[in-house]
């Protein structure tokens, strides 16, 4: 039998280790280590600008470098088999949802599962046009319509692999109009021909289209998304101009590895939406892009709302997935 004195010791000893803190789970001691973010688009895209700008903020704030990686090419696989590759909680893809959606549809055994990208947070909306040379004789998307109608197979349209593309194939395939295919590897070698008249439309990030827009040698006709550009506020979304079949909201978000827990994923959003502020929003708008966060379930949403989507544009085209 213990004595008093002991007795007294030990019951000392629970009470102070029950006032103890308890030490950190890992999602709260993470980051231990520089943070490094994959993009699948280069250096001055509107991704990339915005990744740089607000990870610079987390990196404030986490204690932690955050380091930007570019990783352009190969239809947005090549960033993708690198975050995938990585195992690391560490390396997150910092990416547009476009960049991989359609990828079922457009490449066989695809190095990846759609389970390797898990959501963290949606960052932003890029602003999507689809805009003409200025030299077109067309001043509305319905006279586009009408004249595509009149010349059958004497317009031609750019196409950049992934969603964007996918989505105005399936517009003209559900509208019976015929338009040739011009398939571009560099987003802005096809910007240039518009502006120069090789092609005569281009569905394409307002970013990548900007500088022939300020030179006058495009017309954005219509805006893919649910609300209108701040920069360009008299053009109308596809949905005023009557074409809801072409509403495409761009989601921009990070994702992390297959086993990141949902409490980490969930505090990396938090730490997203505290350090994004009017000034972020501003940058970004200058870049292309709305900022509009939300958290891994939200964003989970919107993917697969894309993701049904394009399913939907696949089974019209009669294109079955990969996977």
């Amino acid at each position: 039998m213990r004595s008093m004195p002991a007795l007294f010791a030990f019951a000392l000893g629970l009470i102070a280790s029950a006032l103890l803190p308890s030490p950190p789970s890992a999602e709260q001691a993470w980051p231990q280590r520089p943070v490094k973010f994959i993009v699948p688009l280069g250096a001055g895209s509107g991704v990339d600008i915005g990744t740089r700008l607000i990870g610079e903020r987390l990196s404030a704030r986490w204690g932690q470098p955050v380091v930007i990686e570019n990783r352009p090419g190969g239809d947005g696989i090549v960033a993708i088999s690198t975050f995938v590759g990585a195992h690391d909680d560490h390396v997150l893809l910092a990416s547009p949802s476009s960049s991989f959606t359609a990828h079922p549809y457009l490449h066989e055994n695809l190095p990846y599962k759609p389970g390797d990208l898990l959501p963290i947070a949606r960052v932003s909306n890029t602003l999507i046009t689809i805009a003409v040379p200025a030299s077109l004789k067309v001043e509305t998307f319905a006279d586009l319509i009408a004249m595509a109608r009149a010349q059958p197979g004497k317009l031609n349209w750019a196409g950049t692999t992934g969603a964007l593309d996918f989505s105005f194939a399936g517009f003209l395939q559900s509208n019976g109009l015929n338009m040739t295919k011009v398939p571009y590897r560099n987003p802005v070698e096809a910007a240039n021909d518009l502006a120069e008249g090789r092609v005569q439309v281009y569905e394409a990030a307002l970013a990548i289209v900007r500088p022939q827009l300020e030179a006058g040698k495009i017309k954005p006709l219509i805006m893919t998304n649910s609300v209108r550009a701040p920069t360009l506020p008299d053009v109308p979304t596809a949905t005023e101009a009557g074409h809801p079949e072409l509403a495409f909201d761009g989601l921009v978000g990070y994702f992390g590895p297959p086993g990141m827990p949902m409490e980490l994923r969930e505090r990396i959003a938090a730490d997203v939406r505290a350090v994004t502020d009017a000034s972020i929003e501003s940058r970004l708008i200058t870049t292309g892009q709305i900022l509009n966060v939300g958290g891994p379930a939200e964003f989970a949403q919107s993917i697969e709302q894309q993701r049904a989507r394009l399913a939907a544009i696949a089974k019209d085209l009669g294109i079955k997935p990969s996977q």
